[in-house]
């Protein structure tokens, strides 16, 4: 992870941690970038980059002084305005951009916000890239054999101009329902927008497809996002599929690249559940490139259980999409994801895509005729504890030797019925503690043991 760039983008509180001046300095630094890179092989068209974002009210703010960095260097900016992060990645990759742009802090509350940047592969920006804009924030640029101390600006004909783009939105909206295999048509479905990404698109889709729908938390205000809504608190939709005796339902994020579902008896089924049930399934259709699906080492121990009694084989990652894709594109694997609902499918998709998702594990259950928790029964899931211990100085935490002999200790009473993983968040100012034991008792007492020794030596805040 670099100085502002973490595994998901440049994100932090709005105007504390990310400020405008720091949106408008990566437009700057983008439409300069792209426009020099073609002009080094004699393409004097200006850069063409495509701009989304969420619903937060950060995000106009960030949107409006991106787009003046990117004009200012000469780029022209194509409007997106609200959508999700992996629609931004199929039009960067479909419509030929030199980049993408994402404005959201994904799961985060409403006053954090983010930028994510997307290559012209649909892709995480390169790292290379990533590496110049922070050096450029940091006053210290050197790019194509030359020293910058600031970049030049364009003018005249050369100023870049903006783009209302929504057509952009809605062809992605119409690949979506292309991917369609079965009609939806006699399904009772809930969907929670997490009042994100997906408020106006989610609906159409299932609804093209014949689904009945029953939407909650699809009314943003620019401060609800992820309030209370969404997969990071799935207990309104589990209400809503039980009050409603729904036969399925979906939860996305704030910016809709994450999904997690509820069975129709109100069971959550986790990123590892929907894993289980699709690799199955493309494994009995011949489908399962490699026989390998592609995890995060935050995976439960029952999925690997449940893969080996399947004869599936598995990769194990490190936390984050970005990792995960990076293993799939490069050992031609067609299914990878994590346990949080960020789950790839190589063949459609180059990023998480929750809506995307909610189709998959619905194509499913329509064809096997049968229900989702009847399709997840074979996993049998290890009880597990995620604390999420808010740190100033996360890496220096993660790696103190005290909390360090606090695991090892922890892992000795485990003897091999289980895991531990302490890491620093690569999105927040977290240390997080993930304990798996064969009871509940057990995960608790050995994640609050490690907690203590955080907050004993003075990291928790």
């Amino acid at each position: 992870m670099g100085k502002y760039f973490g595994t998901d983008g440049f994100r932090g509180e709005a105007n504390l941690t990310l400020t405008a001046d720091h949106a408008y300095k990566v437009g700057r630094f983008l439409g300069w970038y792209f426009g020099e890179r073609k002009r080094q092989y004699g393409d004097k068209s200006a850069p063409r980059i495509v701009i989304g974002k969420d619903t937060r009210r950060s995000s106009y703010m960030f949107e409006y002084t991106l787009i003046a960095g990117l004009t200012a260097s000469g780029a022209d900016a194509y409007m997106l305005h609200v959508t999700t992060t992996p629609s931004v990645a199929y039009i960067a990759r479909v419509d030929a951009f030199d980049c993408g742009i994402m404005i959201s802090a994904s799961h985060n509350p409403y006053y954090d916000n983010g930028i994510k940047l997307i290559n012209l592969q649909g892709e995480k920006m390169d790292e290379s890239v990533i590496a110049l804009i922070e050096d450029y924030l940091d006053g210290k640029l050197t790019a194509f054999g030359k020293r910058y101390k600031e970049l030049p600006y364009a003018l005249r004909e050369n100023i870049g101009k903006t783009v209302d783009y929504a057509s952009g939105r809605n062809r992605y909206i119409g690949y979506l329902i292309s991917l369609g295999m079965y009609s939806f048509r006699g399904m009772r479905v809930g969907l929670d927008c997490a009042n994100g990404s997906s408020w106006n698109i989610a609906k159409a889709v299932f609804e093209t497809l014949g689904a009945t729908t029953y939407v909650i938390n699809a009314e943003p205000d620019g401060c609800n996002i992820n309030e209370n809504a969404g997969s990071t608190h799935i207990e309104g939709l589990q209400k809503l599929v039980k009050e409603k005796k729904l036969d399925v339902g979906f939860a996305y994020d704030g910016d809709a690249d994450r999904c997690l579902c509820v069975d129709e008896n109100g069971n959550v089924v986790t990123g590892d559940h929907i894993l289980y049930v699709y690799g199955t399934y493309m494994k009995e259709r011949g489908k399962l490139v490699n026989n390998t699906v592609v995890t995060t080492v935050m995976s439960n121990c029952g999925l690997y259980k449940a893969f080996d009694a399947a004869g599936i084989g598995y990769a194990k990652t490190a936390v984050g999409d970005k990792y995960v894709q990076e293993y799939m594109a490069e050992h031609g694997c067609r299914l990878g994801g994590e346990q949080s609902g960020h789950i790839i499918f190589s063949k459609y998709a180059t990023t998480g895509d929750g809506i995307l998702t909610s189709m998959k594990v619905m194509e499913v259950i329509m064809a096997k005729k049968t229900t989702l928790s009847k399709l997840c029964e074979p996993l049998k899931i290890y009880p597990q504890v995620l604390l999420n211990i808010p740190v100033a100085e996360k890496e220096k935490a993660q790696n103190d030797k005290d909390v360090l002999a606090c695991v090892k200790q922890a892992e000795a009473e485990l003897v091999g019925g289980g895991r531990i993983l302490v890491r620093a968040s690569g999105t927040e100012p977290l240390v997080r503690i993930m304990v798996e034991a064969e009871s509940e008792t057990l995960c608790k007492k050995l994640s609050d043991e490690i907690a203590a020794v955080l907050y004993k030596k003075g990291y928790a805040k």
